[in-house]
C-alpha cells in the first residue's frame, strides 16, 4: 500500500486491520472453529465503515475558491481535489493569491482536507512545491499520445519522461498520478493499464482512475479496479452516460461492484464523485446530494 503524508491519507476501511487483528485471535484462542461462515465472511470482508469523499472544485467552476470550498464542505465532503485546467482558476488563485498559508487557512475554516491537485495540462512542476508546502499530496495529469511502439515500450519511454516530475515528488513529499483518457492516450485501456503497473517501481507514481472511460471501452470497471491495486492513487465515481447522468445515482449504473473492487485491494484514498460539463451551482449541489445519498446506500447494501 502506497502512504502519503498524514494530512492526506484517511483509511476508506479504517476497521481492516481490527477485523485482521480479530480473525487471528480467533485462530490463536480456538474461537474460530466455533464461528459460523456468515460471520467469518463478514469479519473478512465486509467495510466496517462508510468511505471518505472528496470532491472536484471544477464542478463549482463558476464560482471562487473559497465559495467552492463553502459548497462542497456544506455537502458533507472530507477533502477537497483543486483544479487548474479546463477553465477552471481555482489551483491559479492558490499560487497566484492565497498561496499555501492562505489556502490551509481556507481548508481549516472549512473542515475541509486538501485530498489532490488536478493539473493535466498545466503540469506538475508549477505546482510541485506549492503541493509540498500544503504538506504533500497526490497531482493528477494526464499520459502521453499513443506512440507507434509496442504499449510496453511506449510505457516505457513515458517513464523516462516522467523521472524529472518523479524526482520533484520527491522533494516535496508528493505523489503523482496519471489518468486513463480516451482516445490516443498511451494510458487508456486496461491492457495499457496492467503494462504501466507491471513496469512502474517508483512508489511516487501511480494511477488516477476514471471509469468514465473505462466503459467507453466497453471494459470491466472491477477489473480495472484490481489491476491498479496498490498503485491505485485516486479514483473518479463518475460514470459513462449522459449529461447529469454521468453522477452515480443518477444514472442506471450500478457501481457496487466498483465497492467490493475497491475492497479487495484495500483501497485507502477518497472517493471523488464526478462528472463534466457541470450545470450552475444549485443544481450540481443537488446532483452531489442524490450522488452522495446513492453511494452510502450502496456501501451500506454490500
Amino acid at each position: 500500500m502506497l502512504v502519503s503524508s498524514q494530512t492526506l491519507i484517511t483509511p476508506l476501511f479504517p476497521m481492516r486491520e481490527s477485523r485482521r487483528t480479530f480473525l487471528k485471535q480467533a485462530v490463536t484462542t480456538g474461537l474460530l472453529a466455533s464461528l459460523p461462515m456468515p460471520i467469518l465472511r463478514a469479519a473478512e470482508q465486509k467495510p466496517a465503515k462508510k468511505p471518505l469523499y472528496s470532491c472536484s472544485s471544477i464542478n463549482f467552476t463558476s464560482l471562487s475558491l473559497e465559495k467552492a470550498c463553502e459548497r462542497i464542505a456544506e455537502l458533507g465532503y472530507d477533502a477537497i481535489d483543486i483544479w487548474g485546467y479546463l477553465g477552471c482558476q481555482h489551483l491559479k488563485q492558490v499560487a497566484d493569491d492565497l498561496k499555501s498559508e492562505g489556502l490551509k487557512a481556507l481548508l481549516e475554516k472549512h473542515r475541509l482536507k486538501l485530498g489532490s491537485f488536478s493539473v493535466y495540462g498545466a503540469g506538475y512542476a508549477p505546482y510541485a512545491k506549492l503541493l509540498g508546502q500544503c504538506g504533500g499530496g497526490v497531482a493528477i495529469r494526464g499520459s502521453r499520445p499513443r506512440g507507434q511502439n509496442s504499449v510496453t515500450d511506449d510505457m516505457k519511454k513515458f517513464m523516462e519522461e516522467l523521472k524529472p516530475e518523479l524526482e520533484l515528488c520527491e522533494e516535496n513529499d508528493s505523489y503523482l498520478a496519471i489518468e486513463n483518457h480516451g482516445g490516443g492516450d498511451l494510458l487508456n485501456k486496461i491492457d495499457t493499464l496492467k503494462a504501466f503497473v507491471d513496469l512502474n517501481k517508483n512508489k511516487r507514481l501511480g494511477i488516477a482512475l476514471a471509469p468514465y472511460h473505462v466503459m467507453n471501452n466497453g471494459e470491466s470497471v472491477a477489473d480495472a479496479v484490481r489491476i491498479c491495486g496498490s498503485q491505485l492513487l485516486f479514483i473518479y465515481f463518475w460514470t459513462n452516460e449522459a449529461d447529469e447522468k454521468q453522477m452515480p445515482g443518477v444514472g442506471q449504473t450500478d457501481v457496487s461492484h466498483w465497492f467490493r473492487a475497491l475492497n479487495d485491494i484495500g483501497y485507502s484514498r477518497y472517493l471523488n464523485p464526478f462528472m463534466h460539463h457541470e450545470p450552475e451551482p444549485d443544481r450540481m449541489s443537488e446532483l452531489h446530494r442524490i450522488s452522495r445519498q446513492y453511494l452510502d446506500k450502496t456501501f451500506e447494501s454490500l
